[in-house]
């Protein structure tokens, strides 16, 4: 599917949403925007998939996911009701919490040892929608190669990564971002990861 010179999308066009949705259900990877950085979209459950991406970034680790709502967060988590009151209020925008999820979510290569999770709802509405349309969680993680700078421009990535992925949703470039931060519920208790 990867041939030299990768498609790209304006994120105004009326079929972007559409486009982005079968790349992924073709086992290819997209580049679309959140409201931290562009990501690395990839159907979540697709082993292939993510072993070319995670061929792209260099590294082999869990890799997290956009969910499409909160409710859909509930029914893929393995937590207390509890628990979950206290994760929700936490659970937008540039914040990724690491859950323990049920089996068969997503692909276990992507999941921590202890059967964890993380996922994301970025205040972006791309990568919620698309979730949302396809019914299953897509990969997020920053574009860049492992120990590198994220890029933020459209061009930069075309010009760094072409061929390497099948599909660019241009929004244009975005601000310099760290990413999100990253909290994991630990004996229900939130553990701040990264900052």
């Amino acid at each position: 599917m990867s041939q030299k010179s990768t498609d790209r999308i304006n994120i105004n066009s009326e079929l972007a949403l559409q486009v982005a949705g079968n790349a992924i259900l073709y086992g290819g990877i997209i580049v679309y925007p959140t409201d931290t950085l562009y990501g690395f979209g990839v159907d979540a459950r697709n082993d292939s998939a993510i072993k070319r991406l995670n061929k792209i970034k260099g590294r082999t680790a869990p890799i997290s996911v956009i969910a499409p709502n909160v409710s859909t967060v509930l029914s893929w988590t393995d937590i207390s009701y509890e628990d979950w009151e206290m994760v929700k209020k936490y659970l937008r925008g540039s914040t990724t919490i690491i859950l323990p999820v049920k089996k068969d979510i997503v692909h276990p290569s992507i999941m921590g040892k202890d059967g964890t999770l993380g996922i994301r709802i970025p205040a972006h509405p791309f990568g919620p929608n698309l979730c949302d349309k396809l019914g299953f969680p897509i990969t997020t993680t920053s574009v860049n190669r492992s120990g590198q700078t994220p890029f933020t421009n459209p061009d930069e990535i075309i010009s760094e990564f072409d061929g390497g992925f099948d599909l660019l949703i241009d929004d244009g470039e975005l601000p310099q971002s760290s990413g999100s931060t990253i909290y994991k519920l630990e004996k229900s208790k939130l553990k701040v990861i990264r900052p």
